[in-house]
């Protein structure tokens, strides 16, 4: 069985108060859009909100950025280890500017995050860093 996607619906409404009148005002507006082809739905959605946050004056959310790490975890020296949760690997590479800004970067990240398929993580008492492959 399949479906054809051949209309859509998208609503969006702002309720906002006026404090010296006692009373809210709420505006709500709803687009109803053909769509020719159904693989141009997810288009067609966001060109419909966009109009929609214009006519409701509501300001889209600038795009972050991705962060870009300064480092590189290859040039990392990594041992294989064994832990409480099963092997990983450590380093221990204090004299290697990659490391250095790898803990930076862990530090701004409350000692742990994802990157590029590993889950890296800093130890607390030493200058030592782990990483495991994510499990997918």
């Amino acid at each position: 069985m399949s479906y054809k996607v051949r209309k859509l619906v998208v609503g969006k409404g702002k309720t906002t108060s006026d404090e010296k009148a006692g009373e809210w005002i709420k505006n709500y507006y709803e687009v109803e859009i053909e769509i020719p082809d159904e693989h141009e739905l997810s288009i067609a959605k966001e060109n419909a909100e966009g109009l929609l946050n214009d006519w409701l004056g509501i300001a889209e959310k600038p795009v972050q950025p991705a962060k870009t790490f300064n480092w590189n975890p290859d040039k990392i020296k990594w041992v294989w280890a064994e832990g409480t949760s099963g092997p990983y690997e450590r380093s221990e590479d204090l004299d290697n500017l990659d490391f250095k800004a790898m803990l930076k970067d862990l530090g701004e990240h409350k000692g742990k995050f994802q990157r590029e398929g590993y889950f890296y993580w800093a130890f607390q008492k030493a200058a030592i860093v782990g990483r495991k492959k994510k499990v997918k």
